[in-house]
């Protein structure tokens, strides 16, 4: 029986995006032994010049802890006003399946952090859809779920099971504030067995205590064995040469040499922001 993972994230978070190559990993070597849940939980409703300009500070600082690619520029080109719309958005998409949630929400993070892309317009969203038609979201039904109560609804649950903050959490002061809400930080993951039992990682947090949590929850021991850097990028799509690092489990320079053999091979492409690339199929 899989385990489930609760993920308590929003896709404008900068820690989010940084710690995708962890999650990547997980999802690589517990395959379906891990059954995953996007939970939105809200992290801005209102964007004001103060946040825009600390958002524009903590990027780069951010970039650089984790080896991920950002591109800051977004707020000194206004950035966005809110992070609920692309929540909503990635609830609306949900509707159609759990990979379908994955997909928008991934695809907003590198639209965001990658892409200066004004992501919180919903016809900036429905838009992405579109581009998304080919990789399994059909536009027409999100848009209208993306308009619909029931999305409102459940995105509203998500923001409440954000703000029911663990005993654990709050011990390890692993919490934040939308507004003047506390809740859990981002990203924020429960690992649920099949017993009830939930085993917590919260905020910006090593590999390790991942794999432990979801050991322990029954997901059983890592596996299988690390991919090359193509079997990456087959697997999951378009990936930051710090994700393909995390997952293969080799050194950077290894990684980067390897993704540029096959660039000039014509078999990827590189994409490049400010601080890195994402690596995709030609």
């Amino acid at each position: 029986m899989s385990v489930e993972v609760r993920a308590v994230t929003d896709p404008a978070c900068a820690w989010s995006w940084a710690s995708e190559p962890k999650l990547r990993r997980l999802m690589w070597e517990f395959g379906d032994r891990l059954d995953w849940r996007w939970v939105m939980g809200g992290m801005v409703r209102e964007v004001g010049p103060g946040q825009r300009a600390r958002y524009g500070r903590v990027w780069p600082n951010v970039a650089v802890e984790s080896g991920m690619p950002f591109d800051p520029r977004l707020w000194a080109e206004g950035g966005i006003e809110s992070s609920y719309p692309p929540c909503q958005a990635v609830v609306a998409a949900s509707e159609q399946g759990a990979r379908a949630g994955e997909l928008m929400l991934r695809r907003i993070r590198e639209g965001l952090m990658f892409g200066r892309r004004r992501l919180d317009r919903i016809s900036e969203l429905i838009a992405l859809a579109r581009e998304l038609e080919g990789e399994g979201i059909d536009p027409a039904r999100f848009e209208v779920d993306l308009r619909s109560d029931e999305v409102l609804e459940d995105f509203a649950d998500g923001l409440e099971e954000a703000r029911r903050i663990p005993e654990q959490a709050i011990a390890e002061d692993a919490t934040g504030c939308t507004g003047p809400i506390e809740r859990v930080t981002f990203p924020s993951l429960t690992f649920v067995g099949a017993d009830g039992t939930r085993r917590g990682v919260y905020g910006w947090q090593p590999y390790e205590l991942y794999a432990e949590a979801a050991a322990a929850a029954g997901a059983g021991d890592p596996g299988p064995p690390a991919p090359d850097a193509l079997a990456v990028i087959d697997r999951f799509g378009p990936a930051a040469t710090r994700e393909v690092e995390e997952v293969t489990r080799r050194p950077r320079p290894e990684v980067e040499a390897e993704l540029w053999r096959l660039a000039c091979e014509g078999v990827l492409e590189p994409v490049t922001a400010m601080t890195g690339n994402l690596w995709k199929r030609v």
